[in-house]
């Protein structure tokens, strides 16, 4: 039985004119993870990620830490939605750009929105232009966890984002939208989710897990953007 491990890329830019960047931060975090993994003695024998820069970005900086990182396959299924075009699409009136300095309040009302959209486009209430629909969303994650347990029989490392990563857990639980939803908005950045999986199925292990910002001197960089 191999383990599949799924990390959402490290901190991005949130608020700023291109989110789909690194901080500095969260090139850290990746670049600890994966000190972790070599700790560890984890050996991979394949990598996969989405297609955004954020996600190869993380990559870059896990290898450098790790050391020994295969080449990736790249899987266009495991991109994220985009939250903008969500947001547009259940309410097409004009909304502020919350930015990473707003007040707690702000970015509040911007997630509550965001989940409220995400439910709209899981029921098929909406349908946001230039994305793919829920089910194909869905199909494409399931399509990267059938493409490991039928390829692979060892460490599998898999680099992408909170959507996908929330989706393939509530595809192998069976859970529903309201569920995947909550697991999406709790995903921390460069959290580790595991997978044992066989040539028949998924097992989940553990989910949204940080071992490597477990030192007190790291509290502070735990983020969720």
């Amino acid at each position: 039985m191999g383990t599949l491990y799924l990390v959402r890329h490290g901190q991005a830019s949130f608020g700023a004119a291109d989110y789909d960047q690194l901080s500095v931060l969260g090139t850290r975090q990746c670049q600890v993870l994966g000190e972790w993994f070599a700790q560890q003695g984890l050996q991979f024998e394949a990598a996969l990620t989405g297609t955004l820069k954020r996600h190869a970005q993380s990559l870059e900086a896990i290898a450098a830490g790790h050391g020994d990182v295969p080449a990736v396959r790249v899987w266009p299924g495991l991109n994220e939605y985009d939250p903008e075009v969500l947001v547009r699409a259940f309410h097409p009136g004009p909304l502020p750009q919350p930015r990473s300095q707003d007040g707690p309040e702000i970015v509040k009302a911007h997630f509550r929105l965001l989940r409220d959209a995400l439910a709209a486009w899981m029921a098929g209430r909406t349908q946001p232009a230039g994305m793919p629909s829920w089910p194909d969303f869905v199909a494409g994650v399931a399509g990267a966890l059938d493409h490991v347990r039928n390829t692979h029989r060892g460490n599998v490392l898999i680099v992408s984002s909170g959507g996908p990563i929330a989706t393939a857990v509530g595809h192998v639980l069976g859970a529903g939208a309201e569920a995947t939803i909550e697991l999406n908005l709790r995903i921390r950045n460069s959290a580790v989710t595991e997978f044992a999986f066989s040539p028949k199925r998924h097992h989940l292990l553990s989910f949204n897990h940080l071992p490597h910002l477990h030192l007190p001197e790291r509290a502070e960089w735990v983020t969720y953007a």
